[in-house]
């Protein structure tokens, strides 16, 4: 089995886009057809030039790569740069296509991927929410407004979330990472 093809999915949220610009998905396929999936979080370049790295890193250090060695892509991948301290983005596109690697691998096993790293810790796990206004209140205030924020738990814990989360300065969104 060796790593054949490369698709990369970039996908950015609905106005006003909470939770960041855009999310980046690689696809691999391997020769005999599996598919894997993966997420390219860290990114400190635009969605174009990411897909750039992304085809790069995958390209030079795994195209034709048996889907089971990625340590030795890693190191590949790790080692490529003058410093051997690669550019986070490099990083950031080489742990989404690991994470594309361990679900062929599940797939390929039949196993789930937890299966693979050393097995399942919890039953269930948490999930939480961060709070957000309602679409069309005002996000300006809705962030100073103690009793909004109040309001908005409620709103999510009757959807159904047991934990939320929040940023005092507002969340990431399309008009940029660090507005006030």
């Amino acid at each position: 089995m060796k790593l054949k093809d490369l698709e990369i999915f970039v996908v950015a949220p609905p106005f006003p886009g909470w939770g960041g610009r855009y999310w980046i998905f690689p696809k691999l396929t391997t020769d005999n057809g599996i598919t894997g999936y993966g997420e390219c979080y860290a990114s400190t370049v635009g969605p174009k030039a990411m897909q750039a790295v992304i085809e790069d890193v995958f390209q030079r250090h795994m195209q034709g790569e048996n889907p089971e060695n990625i340590e030795l892509m890693f190191r590949r991948a790790y080692s490529a740069g003058f410093t051997q301290r690669p550019d986070p983005t490099v990083m950031g596109a080489f742990s989404g296509l690991e994470i594309a690697c361990w679900d062929i691998l599940g797939k390929a096993r039949n196993r789930p991927v937890h299966a693979l790293l050393g097995g399942r810790m919890n039953d269930r796990i948490r999930s939480y929410t961060y709070l957000y206004p309602e679409p069309g209140q005002e996000s300006a205030e809705f962030w100073v407004d103690p009793a909004a924020a109040a309001e908005a738990a409620v709103r999510f814990m009757n959807l159904g979330f047991t934990a939320v989360k929040f940023d005092p300065a507002g969340p990431y969104t399309i008009r940029g990472g660090h507005e006030p």
